[in-house]
């Protein structure tokens, strides 16, 4: 089995079974995953959003189940049209054993892909995290001068830390500008999560009803 197949035929026994999925792969580059989210919206899940795991970061790609009628027949006729999904068949979007999109379907990978960046982004660079990290560290290195003596090498890193931190946050920010651009020429829609973060949506795949041309 390709490593293609084995993506493929992973997400298909989880959507069959699972109402919330999260996709993880470690090594994996943002394009697969965009591709992934695709396929799944077929067979009738959406995107939900990311979490950042673990000291590196691992990104978790979260879909649920999209219970929308449309959706719904939509995933059912694609089921019908595509019943070799991650066993060698042809795949709603992609070329034939690849997960690389038709043009067809490219412009919404390319929505899906920015919708992820923008998130993670969002996940990586929340700003009262980085000042708290920025400050904190300015403190404790100030605290801990006196006590070592060592004040040529931790008075610099107090002033560093912050530092590093402001810069940061302003490359996300700038990061984060350009993707939004993105989405909002993609046709999606600002909105503010519960815990006020601003985030984008899609507008629903539900246009092409029925089957996607692989």
């Amino acid at each position: 089995m390709s490593l293609v197949e084995r993506h493929l035929s992973s997400l298909m026994r989880q959507l069959a079974t699972q109402d919330h999925v999260e996709l993880v792969h470690p090594f994996a580059e943002h394009k697969l995953f965009g591709a992934l989210v695709y396929v799944a919206e077929c067979f009738g899940f959406r995107y939900a959003g990311v979490r950042l795991v673990g000291r590196h970061k691992i990104l978790h790609v979260h879909l649920v189940r999209d219970t929308h009628p449309a959706a719904q027949q939509r995933a059912a006729a694609n089921l019908a049209a595509f019943p070799q999904v991650g066993a060698g068949g042809t795949v709603p979007g992609m070329y034939l054993n690849s997960l690389t999109p038709v043009p067809e379907a490219q412009a919404d990978v390319d929505l899906i892909i920015a919708l992820i960046k923008y998130d993670a982004l969002i996940e990586a660079g929340d700003p009262r995290r980085l000042k708290t990290i920025g400050w904190g560290a300015a403190a404790l290195f100030l605290l801990m001068a006196p006590l070592t003596g060592k004040y040529a090498v931790l008075l610099p890193l107090a002033v560093l830390m912050p530092a590093f931190m402001y810069g940061a946050l302003r490359i996300n920010t700038v990061r984060r500008a350009k993707l939004a651009a993105q989405l909002t020429a993609g046709g999606c829609t600002q909105v503010r999560d519960d815990a006020g973060r601003e985030r984008y949506v899609r507008p629903l795949p539900y246009a092409a009803q029925g089957t996607q041309t692989p």
